[in-house]
């Protein structure tokens, strides 16, 4: 990867990690309910599910939207469905740990959190907008796979501390919010703020 390419990344990938959305928001709430240790497969389940994408993008299955747009609606719907579950399995849920009393009463799992990351139409565009603005444009084969491969090392660096601190956020609100019940109405408010996320993706449908 050329030099003058790292800095550029390094801010995108920032600040694509650390900006609000569904996994961020899950992030937030799984912390807040299991604490950090508990929420890391959910932590590096988002970020290998995303890091995978632009792997794949990069040895061309980003042409399959090109050729089949219908493939983008399907997974925007897809996605849709999935949030809006996880979203009601949270707002019912009194206390995420509490196996008697909760709906979810266990930490998301890594293959979830990878899923929620394959079903987001957005997560493949900015996949596409990774691998088309910092892969090598070289023509031999050795230096795409290189660079490509550079490119999701950096991303990951980058993106595994960023999106922790949501669960770290989350994880020092558990003292707070396990007293008076105050856990109900925050995992209620998740719930709107994470199925609320999907509204920027309905909308430029």
């Amino acid at each position: 990867m050329f030099l003058e390419q790292l800095f550029p990344l390094i801010s995108f990938a920032f600040v694509m990690s650390v900006s609000p959305g569904p996994g961020n928001f899950l992030l937030l709430a799984s912390g807040a309910n299991f604490g950090l240790v508990r929420t890391t497969p959910l932590i590096l389940g988002i970020s290998f599910g995303f890091l995978t994408m632009v792997l794949l993008v990069g040895l061309g299955l980003g042409e399959l939207f090109k050729v089949f747009p219908a493939v983008s609606l399907v997974l925007k719907a897809a996605c849709l469905l999935y949030v809006v579950w996880l979203g009601i399995k949270l707002a019912r849920s009194t206390s995420m740990g509490d196996e008697n009393k909760a709906s979810l009463n266990r930490p998301i799992s890594f293959v979830q959190a990878a899923m929620l990351q394959w079903l987001n139409p957005k997560a493949w565009t900015v996949s596409l907008i990774v691998t088309v603005t910092y892969t090598s444009t070289d023509t031999s084969t050795e230096s795409f796979f290189a660079s490509l491969l550079s490119t999701i090392f950096i991303f990951a660096l980058v993106n595994i501390p960023t999106i922790s601190f949501w669960a770290i956020g989350g994880a020092y609100l558990k003292q707070f919010l396990s007293t008076d019940n105050r856990i109900k109405y925050f995992n209620m408010a998740m719930s709107i703020l994470l199925i609320g996320s999907m509204a920027p993706m309905i909308i430029n449908s």
